[in-house]
Protein backbone atom coordinates (compact mmCIF):
# COMPACT_ATOMS: atom_id res chain seq x y z
CA UNK A 1 0.00 0.00 0.00
CA UNK A 2 3.20 2.39 0.91
CA UNK A 3 4.86 1.72 -2.52
CA UNK A 4 1.41 2.11 -4.31
CA UNK A 5 0.83 5.58 -2.62
CA UNK A 6 4.55 6.73 -3.26
CA UNK A 7 4.25 5.63 -6.69
CA UNK A 8 0.93 7.55 -7.05
CA UNK A 9 2.11 10.60 -5.34
CA UNK A 10 5.44 10.59 -7.66
CA UNK A 11 3.09 10.37 -10.78
CA UNK A 12 1.25 13.25 -9.19
CA UNK A 13 4.33 15.66 -9.24
CA UNK A 14 5.17 14.48 -12.69
CA UNK A 15 2.36 15.76 -13.73
CA UNK A 16 1.98 18.67 -11.94
CA UNK A 17 5.31 19.62 -13.00
CA UNK A 18 4.41 19.47 -16.64
CA UNK A 19 1.50 21.29 -16.27
CA UNK A 20 3.53 24.37 -16.66
CA UNK A 21 5.16 22.96 -19.42
CA UNK A 22 2.31 22.71 -21.61
CA UNK A 23 0.55 25.68 -20.23
CA UNK A 24 3.68 27.73 -21.26
CA UNK A 25 3.92 25.65 -24.66
CA UNK A 26 0.21 26.42 -25.47
CA UNK A 27 0.99 29.96 -25.19
CA UNK A 28 3.73 30.36 -26.91
CA UNK A 29 2.18 28.95 -30.18
CA UNK A 30 -0.93 31.34 -31.01
CA UNK A 31 -3.97 30.00 -31.31
CA UNK A 32 -4.32 31.13 -35.23
CA UNK A 33 -1.17 28.73 -36.13
CA UNK A 34 -2.59 25.61 -33.19
CA UNK A 35 -5.23 25.38 -35.38
CA UNK A 36 -4.06 25.69 -38.68
CA UNK A 37 -1.30 22.69 -37.40
CA UNK A 38 -4.18 20.70 -36.82
CA UNK A 39 -5.70 21.22 -40.19
CA UNK A 40 -2.08 19.84 -41.63
CA UNK A 41 -2.14 17.17 -39.70
CA UNK A 42 -5.45 16.33 -41.25
CA UNK A 43 -4.20 17.35 -44.77
CA UNK A 44 -1.32 14.70 -44.77
CA UNK A 45 -3.37 12.26 -44.11
CA UNK A 46 -4.33 12.37 -47.56
CA UNK A 47 -1.00 12.40 -48.83
CA UNK A 48 1.73 12.74 -50.27
CA UNK A 49 1.78 15.36 -52.44
CA UNK A 50 3.91 17.20 -55.03
CA UNK A 51 4.30 20.66 -53.85
CA UNK A 52 3.89 23.36 -56.23
CA UNK A 53 5.83 27.00 -55.89
CA UNK A 54 5.01 30.18 -57.60
CA UNK A 55 6.34 33.57 -56.97
CA UNK A 56 3.93 36.24 -57.22
CA UNK A 57 0.35 37.61 -58.37
CA UNK A 58 0.76 37.40 -62.34
CA UNK A 59 2.12 33.54 -62.46
CA UNK A 60 -0.31 32.75 -59.68
CA UNK A 61 -3.48 34.10 -62.17
CA UNK A 62 -2.19 32.86 -65.17
CA UNK A 63 -2.29 29.12 -63.30
CA UNK A 64 -5.03 29.56 -61.93
CA UNK A 65 -6.36 30.71 -65.25
CA UNK A 66 -5.78 27.63 -66.88
CA UNK A 67 -8.73 26.09 -64.62
CA UNK A 68 -6.70 23.16 -63.95
CA UNK A 69 -6.43 23.19 -60.04
CA UNK A 70 -9.19 21.49 -58.75
CA UNK A 71 -9.15 22.30 -54.68
CA UNK A 72 -9.89 19.88 -52.28
CA UNK A 73 -13.51 19.99 -51.31
CA UNK A 74 -13.02 19.58 -47.52
CA UNK A 75 -9.65 21.32 -46.94
CA UNK A 76 -8.90 23.69 -49.89
CA UNK A 77 -6.69 25.75 -48.17
CA UNK A 78 -4.35 26.36 -45.20
CA UNK A 79 -2.87 29.49 -44.05
CA UNK A 80 0.36 29.43 -42.20
CA UNK A 81 2.84 32.44 -41.73
CA UNK A 82 1.20 34.78 -43.54
CA UNK A 83 0.82 32.57 -46.89
CA UNK A 84 -2.24 30.53 -48.13
CA UNK A 85 -1.37 27.00 -48.99
CA UNK A 86 -3.51 25.29 -51.42
CA UNK A 87 -4.97 21.67 -51.06
CA UNK A 88 -6.08 20.12 -54.28
CA UNK A 89 -5.39 17.71 -57.56
CA UNK A 90 -3.69 18.53 -60.75
CA UNK A 91 -3.85 16.14 -63.69
CA UNK A 92 -5.38 13.58 -61.29
CA UNK A 93 -2.34 14.05 -58.54
CA UNK A 94 -2.00 15.79 -55.27
CA UNK A 95 -0.73 18.87 -54.98
CA UNK A 96 0.22 21.77 -52.29
CA UNK A 97 0.83 25.20 -53.97
CA UNK A 98 1.81 28.45 -52.52
CA UNK A 99 2.74 32.02 -53.99
CA UNK A 100 6.03 32.40 -51.78
CA UNK A 101 6.94 36.01 -53.17
CA UNK A 102 10.13 38.05 -54.41
CA UNK A 103 13.44 37.27 -53.29
CA UNK A 104 15.74 34.47 -52.00
CA UNK A 105 14.47 34.33 -48.76
CA UNK A 106 10.70 34.04 -49.28
CA UNK A 107 11.56 31.37 -51.68
CA UNK A 108 13.74 29.22 -49.09
CA UNK A 109 11.30 30.10 -46.14
CA UNK A 110 8.22 29.18 -48.51
CA UNK A 111 10.16 25.85 -48.90
CA UNK A 112 11.08 24.54 -46.34
CA UNK A 113 7.99 25.34 -44.48
CA UNK A 114 6.45 23.25 -47.26
CA UNK A 115 8.59 20.39 -46.59
CA UNK A 116 8.63 20.65 -42.62
CA UNK A 117 4.97 20.87 -42.14
CA UNK A 118 3.28 18.90 -45.60
CA UNK A 119 3.95 15.39 -46.83
CA UNK A 120 5.44 16.31 -49.82
CA UNK A 121 7.42 13.97 -52.34
CA UNK A 122 9.24 16.55 -54.60
CA UNK A 123 8.39 20.62 -55.32
CA UNK A 124 8.11 21.82 -59.02
CA UNK A 125 9.02 25.72 -58.78
CA UNK A 126 8.09 27.90 -61.62
CA UNK A 127 7.68 31.64 -62.67
CA UNK A 128 8.94 33.63 -65.29
CA UNK A 129 12.46 35.59 -65.59
CA UNK A 130 15.08 37.03 -67.96
CA UNK A 131 16.36 35.90 -70.45
CA UNK A 132 20.50 36.40 -71.03
CA UNK A 133 20.65 34.03 -74.11
CA UNK A 134 20.98 35.44 -77.47
CA UNK A 135 19.38 31.97 -79.04
CA UNK A 136 16.42 31.91 -76.98
CA UNK A 137 13.41 34.67 -77.29
CA UNK A 138 10.68 36.64 -75.11
CA UNK A 139 7.97 33.89 -74.81
CA UNK A 140 9.98 30.54 -74.93
CA UNK A 141 10.30 28.32 -71.52
CA UNK A 142 13.41 26.77 -69.85
CA UNK A 143 14.02 24.13 -67.64
CA UNK A 144 17.43 24.54 -66.46
CA UNK A 145 19.34 21.16 -65.60
CA UNK A 146 21.62 23.57 -63.48
CA UNK A 147 21.30 26.82 -61.50
CA UNK A 148 23.90 29.35 -59.79
CA UNK A 149 23.01 31.55 -57.12
CA UNK A 150 25.34 34.56 -58.51
CA UNK A 151 24.69 37.03 -55.97
CA UNK A 152 27.58 36.21 -53.67
CA UNK A 153 30.81 38.98 -54.03
CA UNK A 154 33.12 39.83 -52.56
CA UNK A 155 33.21 43.30 -53.14
CA UNK A 156 36.83 44.85 -53.45
CA UNK A 157 39.05 48.55 -53.65
CA UNK A 158 40.01 48.58 -57.42
CA UNK A 159 43.73 47.49 -57.20
CA UNK A 160 42.78 44.74 -55.00
CA UNK A 161 43.81 41.21 -55.02
CA UNK A 162 41.28 38.58 -56.22
CA UNK A 163 40.44 35.76 -53.30
CA UNK A 164 41.93 32.38 -54.99
CA UNK A 165 39.04 30.66 -54.64
CA UNK A 166 36.41 33.24 -56.50
CA UNK A 167 34.97 31.48 -59.45
CA UNK A 168 34.26 34.62 -61.37
CA UNK A 169 35.70 38.17 -61.58
CA UNK A 170 33.70 41.29 -62.45
CA UNK A 171 35.85 44.25 -63.00
CA UNK A 172 33.97 47.26 -63.20
CA UNK A 173 36.36 49.86 -65.16
CA UNK A 174 36.07 47.66 -67.57
CA UNK A 175 32.79 49.20 -68.56
CA UNK A 176 33.25 52.49 -67.75
CA UNK A 177 32.27 54.60 -70.61
CA UNK A 178 34.57 56.47 -71.90
CA UNK A 179 37.05 54.13 -71.63
CA UNK A 180 40.02 54.47 -69.58
CA UNK A 181 40.76 55.84 -66.27
CA UNK A 182 40.01 54.21 -62.74
CA UNK A 183 36.70 53.26 -61.73
CA UNK A 184 36.39 53.63 -57.46
CA UNK A 185 33.82 50.72 -57.24
CA UNK A 186 36.43 48.73 -57.78
CA UNK A 187 35.55 44.79 -58.73
CA UNK A 188 33.74 41.75 -57.10
CA UNK A 189 34.88 38.07 -57.20
CA UNK A 190 31.84 35.76 -57.10
CA UNK A 191 32.07 33.36 -54.06
CA UNK A 192 30.52 30.04 -53.79
CA UNK A 193 27.81 29.57 -51.90
CA UNK A 194 28.45 27.47 -48.65
CA UNK A 195 25.90 25.02 -48.88
CA UNK A 196 24.73 21.66 -46.17
CA UNK A 197 22.94 18.87 -47.46
CA UNK A 198 21.91 15.85 -46.31
CA UNK A 199 24.11 14.22 -48.65
CA UNK A 200 27.33 15.63 -47.73
CA UNK A 201 29.39 15.20 -44.67
CA UNK A 202 27.43 17.03 -41.00
CA UNK A 203 28.41 20.37 -40.65
CA UNK A 204 30.85 20.55 -43.47
CA UNK A 205 29.55 22.73 -46.23
CA UNK A 206 30.33 21.83 -49.44
CA UNK A 207 31.00 24.59 -51.93
CA UNK A 208 29.84 23.81 -55.85
CA UNK A 209 29.00 26.62 -58.23
CA UNK A 210 26.17 24.51 -59.53
CA UNK A 211 23.15 22.89 -57.57
CA UNK A 212 21.67 20.25 -60.31
CA UNK A 213 17.76 19.66 -61.24
CA UNK A 214 16.96 16.04 -60.46
CA UNK A 215 17.99 13.97 -62.92
CA UNK A 216 14.98 11.62 -63.41
CA UNK A 217 12.97 14.88 -63.32
CA UNK A 218 14.65 16.32 -65.91
CA UNK A 219 14.51 13.33 -68.28
CA UNK A 220 10.53 13.39 -67.96
CA UNK A 221 10.57 17.35 -68.89
CA UNK A 222 12.74 16.37 -72.11
CA UNK A 223 9.97 14.48 -73.48
CA UNK A 224 7.93 17.73 -73.05
CA UNK A 225 10.20 19.77 -75.51
CA UNK A 226 7.80 20.45 -78.74
CA UNK A 227 4.06 21.09 -76.43
CA UNK A 228 2.34 24.02 -77.89
CA UNK A 229 2.90 27.30 -76.64
CA UNK A 230 1.44 30.99 -76.94
CA UNK A 231 2.18 32.99 -79.33
CA UNK A 232 0.46 36.12 -78.62
CA UNK A 233 -0.26 38.29 -75.17
CA UNK A 234 -4.03 39.21 -76.91
CA UNK A 235 -5.62 40.24 -79.91
CA UNK A 236 -3.02 42.90 -81.56
CA UNK A 237 0.63 41.76 -79.67
CA UNK A 238 2.47 38.78 -81.17
CA UNK A 239 5.52 37.51 -81.11
CA UNK A 240 7.27 37.29 -84.30
CA UNK A 241 8.18 33.12 -84.08
CA UNK A 242 5.99 30.35 -81.94
CA UNK A 243 7.77 30.09 -78.31
CA UNK A 244 9.64 26.85 -77.65
CA UNK A 245 10.73 25.13 -74.63
CA UNK A 246 13.98 24.07 -73.85
CA UNK A 247 15.03 21.83 -71.34
CA UNK A 248 18.80 21.52 -69.71
CA UNK A 249 20.25 25.03 -70.32
CA UNK A 250 21.63 26.35 -66.99
CA UNK A 251 19.84 29.49 -65.08
CA UNK A 252 20.97 32.17 -62.62
CA UNK A 253 19.40 33.56 -59.13
CA UNK A 254 20.22 36.54 -57.25
CA UNK A 255 18.50 39.19 -55.45
CA UNK A 256 18.75 41.78 -58.32
CA UNK A 257 15.79 42.61 -61.01
CA UNK A 258 18.27 42.61 -63.66
CA UNK A 259 17.37 45.64 -66.70
CA UNK A 260 21.11 46.19 -67.87
CA UNK A 261 22.60 45.08 -70.87
CA UNK A 262 26.56 45.23 -69.79
CA UNK A 263 25.81 42.65 -66.70
CA UNK A 264 23.37 40.38 -68.10
CA UNK A 265 26.08 39.79 -71.09
CA UNK A 266 28.67 39.55 -68.39
CA UNK A 267 26.82 36.34 -66.88
CA UNK A 268 26.01 35.24 -69.99
CA UNK A 269 29.58 35.31 -71.27
CA UNK A 270 31.01 34.17 -67.59
CA UNK A 271 28.01 31.37 -66.12
CA UNK A 272 26.61 30.53 -69.62
CA UNK A 273 22.93 31.25 -68.15
CA UNK A 274 19.82 31.18 -69.94
CA UNK A 275 17.25 32.43 -67.43
CA UNK A 276 17.81 35.25 -65.05
CA UNK A 277 15.20 34.80 -61.61
CA UNK A 278 15.40 36.25 -58.18
CA UNK A 279 14.39 32.69 -56.70
CA UNK A 280 14.91 29.19 -58.47
CA UNK A 281 18.63 28.49 -57.06
CA UNK A 282 16.78 29.33 -53.13
CA UNK A 283 14.09 26.51 -53.68
CA UNK A 284 16.20 24.09 -55.83
CA UNK A 285 18.99 24.25 -53.11
CA UNK A 286 16.44 24.31 -50.48
CA UNK A 287 15.18 21.03 -51.94
CA UNK A 288 18.68 19.38 -52.39
CA UNK A 289 19.71 20.01 -49.04
CA UNK A 290 16.66 18.46 -47.39
CA UNK A 291 17.03 15.19 -50.02
CA UNK A 292 13.55 16.05 -51.94
CA UNK A 293 13.39 15.72 -55.91
CA UNK A 294 12.96 19.27 -57.38
CA UNK A 295 12.52 21.11 -60.61
CA UNK A 296 12.67 24.48 -61.84
CA UNK A 297 10.31 26.03 -64.85
CA UNK A 298 10.59 29.57 -66.12
CA UNK A 299 9.06 31.33 -68.53
CA UNK A 300 11.41 34.25 -69.96
CA UNK A 301 9.79 37.48 -69.89
CA UNK A 302 11.86 39.99 -71.09
CA UNK A 303 15.57 40.36 -72.47
CA UNK A 304 17.08 41.36 -68.91
CA UNK A 305 18.44 45.01 -70.33
CA UNK A 306 19.71 44.11 -73.86
CA UNK A 307 16.10 45.27 -75.73
CA UNK A 308 15.90 48.71 -77.01
CA UNK A 309 13.68 50.62 -74.93
CA UNK A 310 11.58 50.20 -72.03
CA UNK A 311 11.46 46.33 -70.46
CA UNK A 312 9.27 44.05 -71.91
CA UNK A 313 7.91 42.35 -68.85
CA UNK A 314 4.66 44.19 -68.75
CA UNK A 315 3.56 43.51 -72.31
CA UNK A 316 4.85 39.86 -72.20
CA UNK A 317 4.76 38.62 -68.92
CA UNK A 318 1.41 37.09 -68.65
CA UNK A 319 2.20 35.63 -71.97
CA UNK A 320 5.15 34.11 -70.66
CA UNK A 321 3.20 33.10 -67.25
CA UNK A 322 0.81 31.55 -69.12
CA UNK A 323 3.13 29.56 -71.36
CA UNK A 324 5.17 28.35 -67.89
CA UNK A 325 1.84 27.00 -66.62
CA UNK A 326 1.37 25.19 -69.42
CA UNK A 327 4.52 23.61 -69.22
CA UNK A 328 3.50 23.20 -65.25
CA UNK A 329 0.66 21.05 -66.14
CA UNK A 330 2.43 19.02 -69.03
CA UNK A 331 5.65 18.37 -66.63
CA UNK A 332 2.62 17.11 -63.77
CA UNK A 333 0.84 15.20 -65.97
CA UNK A 334 4.01 13.39 -67.85
CA UNK A 335 5.26 12.31 -64.00
CA UNK A 336 4.72 8.76 -63.34
CA UNK A 337 3.86 8.04 -59.92
CA UNK A 338 7.23 6.23 -59.54
CA UNK A 339 8.87 9.13 -60.07
CA UNK A 340 6.94 11.15 -57.27
CA UNK A 341 9.35 10.06 -54.78
CA UNK A 342 12.14 10.82 -52.08
CA UNK A 343 15.83 10.42 -53.63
Amino acid sequence: MAVKQVVLSFSLILALGFIPLLVFSAQAIPFERLESLRVVKKINKNGPFLGLITVYAPEEEAFFKTGVFKPNPRHPFVDLSGRRFRIGKVEGKKVIYVKCGVGLVNAAAATQQMLDLFDIKGIIHFGISGNANGSMQIGDVTIPGQLAQTGLWDWLKPNATMEPNDFAQFDFKSYNDPKGGENQLGKVGYSTEQFYSAAGEVNVPQRPVWFNITNNWLYVASHLQGIKLDQCANSTLCLPEKPKLVVGLKGATSNFFIDNAAYTQFLFKTFGVTSLDMESSAVVMTCLSNGYPVIAIRGLSDLAGTQKGDNTIRLFGSLAALNTAKVVIGFVKSLPISHVSRF
